[in-house]
């Protein structure tokens, strides 16, 4: 990137940048995406393989989730960090379909490369693309089937979805109705729309056991033990005062001092320090709570009067927990005991202490209307009850993202194909070189059925032939059947998806291919990436290696 006037060179970048630009940018970015494409795409679909990853520590994750593989891996190509942000946007948007997103951008950026030969403009294929995908987000939109939290059986069909061909598949439907139920108890009305947080769905993993231990409490469970050993393990008809201040005597400033010359003053110091305890001790008593959530510290000599009195405590509880009680219980977060009113209880069926694997943790059940629970997570070992915690997320954000938005679709490559031959119909009405890039938008839609049927063992070229004659036919919801080899009515099978799914892979797809397409030059230089130079660990593609990111 230097010049010359005169004889005399100009300097405009320093030595040690690395710049490529032109096609071999566009090809190198193109292949890095493609590459991390297809490292996941053999986990797509009920019949998908799993990838084992390790760490340099000997960690060992075995999952075939696509956003968990993307963000292990350490990728360093810019291009193809791109498509692990595409995943990790459809994971905080929907909570599943990270797959589908990152092959899709794969195949749109393979279908792009095609065009890019045919000296086609990146400029002309990004518009075709946007047109494309505008179009595509009406025709699903067009097709999507109304749900609505009633549905319980049609939204434990997503549920099962969702998990099938994870390694929760024995318990899957057992799994589902959990799901479907822990977000119906979490789902609260504003303004005629039906909002949920899935931050009020808590998890807790615990390896031993079986996966059908797995437990829905309509409540919470606290990773906490009650602090004394004269206290009760059980309250039934449980009045819980949650405390985010200390049960203890406030220590002095720091630079205060006491001077004790007499050792009765040291007595009249000990005995005021125990007449607030029992103050407060007190007011906890009078208030009527029999179980005490305090966020702070609780005095050895608080905790034995609280024991005495028959009170479950425990202490030093986390601020999100305390969060989820309140909103499990109906009590409030207080702050100071002297402004406590008896509205400010919640109340529980029980609060019981269990051993779980070990340790002790509390159980806070039978809630009246929780907006708040708990989900425990059981498995034979710490790889099953990780992976059946990443089905349980994609299963409740599946069911979630069905309820809030209010539609669905069917699953097995159906949408995709449907969204495929609207396409090629409206590619004919545009003309002109976006007529191109529509068309290729279209191919790339029909990356899903095809990895589908791979993944299964299915000739895709066979029954792609099949899908696309169904969909002539107007079978909208013909999809592939994986575990029968045939094309079937997917909607009539019970497999079924949230339609944000598809919209949001669609959209982040579309747009993370556009962006990479219209990149034309790369430079790498030590402000940018920390260092000039090609990038550790990285292979030159096309006409030499990547920069780091930038």
């Amino acid at each position: 990137m230097n010049g010359q006037i005169g004889g005399q060179p100009i300097i405009v970048v320093p030595e040690g940048t690395f710049r490529e630009s032109g096609r071999n940018a566009q090809m190198s970015n193109i292949a890095a995406a493609k590459v991390v494409a297809d490292a996941v795409r053999t986990t797509l679909g009920p019949k998908g393989m799993d990838k084992m990853l390790t760490d340099s520590l000997g960690e060992v994750v075995i999952t075939n989730d696509g956003v968990t593989i993307l963000e292990e891996m350490e990728i360093q190509h810019p291009a193809a960090k791109m498509v692990v942000e595409v995943a990790k946007a459809q994971d905080e948007e929907v909570g599943d379909g990270t797959t589908t997103a990152a092959v899709l951008t794969g195949e749109l950026l393979k279908q792009a490369e095609g065009l890019l030969e045919q000296k086609i403009h990146p400029t002309s294929i990004a518009q075709g693309y946007r047109l494309a995908k505008e179009k595509a987000l009406e025709i699903i939109n067009k097709i999507g089937i109304d749900v609505s939290i009633k549905d319980k059986e049609l939204l434990t069909k997503i549920a099962l979805t969702s998990m099938t061909g994870k390694s929760s598949e024995s318990a899957k439907e057992f799994l589902a109705k959990i799901a479907v139920e822990a977000v119906s108890q979490v789902a609260v009305e504003d303004e005629g729309k039906i909002v949920i947080d899935l931050d009020q769905v808590k998890l807790e993993k615990k390896a031993g056991g079986s996966t059908d231990e797995t437990t829905l409490i309509s409540g919470l469970i606290i990773d906490k033990e009650i602090v004394h050993s004269g206290m009760p393990r059980k309250v039934e008809d449980a009045k819980l005062l949650l405390l985010n201040s200390a049960i203890e005597v406030k220590e002095l400033e720091r630079d205060a001092q006491i001077r004790i010359t007499d050792p009765s003053q040291m007595n009249a110091f000990i005995e005021q320090e125990e007449k607030m305890l029992k103050e407060m001790v007190e007011k906890i008593i009078n208030s009527k709570a029999n179980v005490v959530f305090c966020q702070k510290g609780v005095d050895d000599m608080a905790q034995h009067y609280l024991a005495k009195a028959g009170i479950i405590v425990a202490r030093r509880v986390k601020k999100s927990d305390m969060d989820a009680l309140s909103k499990a219980t109906g009590g409030s977060v207080i702050s100071n005991l002297d402004e406590m009113a008896a509205s400010d209880l919640g109340s529980s069926g029980i609060v019981e202490e269990k051993k779980i694997s070990g340790s002790e943790m509390i159980f806070v059940r039978k809630c009246k209307d929780p907006k708040s629970v708990s989900i425990l997570v059981r498995g034979g070992t710490d790889h099953v009850v990780d992976e059946i915690e990443r089905a349980m997320k994609d299963a409740l954000g599946g069911v979630s993202a069905s309820i809030e938005v209010g539609k669905i679709v069917a699953g097995g490559g159906a949408p995709e194909a449907e969204i495929a031959k609207e396409l090629r119909k409206y590619s004919e009405s545009v003309g002109g070189r976006e007529q191109l890039a529509i068309s290729a938008f279209a191919n790339a839609m029909d990356i899903i059925p095809k990895t589908l049927a791979e993944n299964a063992g299915i000739d895709p070229i066979n029954i792609l032939v099949e899908l696309r004659s169904q969909h002539d036919k107007g079978v909208k919801w013909a999809g592939i059947d994986v575990f029968k080899n045939l094309v079937q009515d997917m909607l009539k099978q019970g497999v079924v998806e949230p339609i944000k799914i598809k919209t949001q892979a669609i959209k982040s797809a579309s747009e993370a291919a556009e962006m990479i397409l219209r990149i034309d030059d790369v430079i790498s230089a030590s402000k940018l990436g920390g260092g000039g130079g090609m990038p550790e660990g990285m292979p030159p593609m096309g006409g030499g290696g990547m920069p780091p990111m930038m």
